[in-house]
């Protein structure tokens, strides 16, 4: 698959890697003509470094020896590297007539749905771990609601996406490999950070704190026994939010 977007932008980055780099080696070039080179073992550490934080050392061809060191850039690496700018290769044990290129692409993409879901499931919201059982059918059972939990989760989100950083107006790609692209509904949000209305736009999160506020009291009557629950009156975003869901705030 090709794809329009990266190729220029990773050779840029390429680019600008191999230049940080040499700038750093140049300084190391420039102690060994001052005399300032230690043992090979040290220029190589010290090479060694520069190279691990740029990440661009199977591009250069490096002479390491007891007080010198010297470099240069090898051009049939990076030639070979850029012929390959803009294109991967996606490796499917699906045969053709199940999933055509395109679609192939496509489900790959998918997957970062479901890294999410993972992320889901294991962070702070779910907490999938540690899990406190030893029998099985405990342990799927446990499995089995936090998988009822992130559906949930799933459906609020859904549900909630008018008040949420979510891209309700997402563009329908016609191009699979082409980069994904934001509504200008979405960018709008991302820049004011407010609704049309000016309510806050809220993560999943926020608007969960948020909605925590809304609470059911016990009054008691004063010099009496009796009592009654009243639910505090909702904010706007509150109100709207428990509309999104059919839902409303009363007792």
């Amino acid at each position: 698959m090709q794809e329009p977007g990266p190729g220029p932008d990773r050779a840029r980055k390429r680019e600008e890697l191999l230049l940080a780099t040499e700038r750093e080696l140049d300084k190391v070039v420039e102690a060994g003509r001052a005399g300032r080179l230690q043992s090979k073992d040290g220029i190589g550490l010290r090479v060694g470094k520069i190279v691990a934080r740029y990440k661009v050392g199977k591009h250069l061809r490096l002479d390491i020896g007891d007080n010198h060191f010297s470099y240069q850039r090898d051009v049939e690496s990076i030639a070979a590297e850029a012929a390959l700018d803009g294109l991967y290769v996606i490796r499917s044990s699906v045969s053709a007539d199940q999933l055509s290129s395109q679609e192939l692409v496509r489900s790959y993409k998918l997957l970062a749905g479901v890294e999410r879901a993972f992320k889901t499931m294991k962070s702070v919201d779910l907490q999938v771990r540690p899990v406190h059982h030893w029998l099985a059918d405990r342990v799927r059972a446990h499995i089995f609601i936090c998988m009822l939990a992130y559906y949930v989760r799933w459906h609020l989100e859904r549900a909630w996406a008018p008040l949420l950083f979510a891209d309700e107006a997402k563009p329908i790609a016609t191009d699979v490999v082409a980069p994904a692209r934001r509504s200008a509904s979405a960018l709008a949000k991302a820049h004011t950070q407010r609704l049309a209305d000016g309510i806050p736009v809220h993560s999943f999160r926020s608007l969960l704190a948020e909605l925590a506020t809304l609470t059911k009291n016990t009054v008691r009557v004063p010099n009496s026994v009796v009592t009654f629950d009243k639910l505090a009156n909702p904010t706007p975003l509150q109100e709207r939010a428990l509309q999104l869901l059919s839902l409303r705030a009363t007792l």
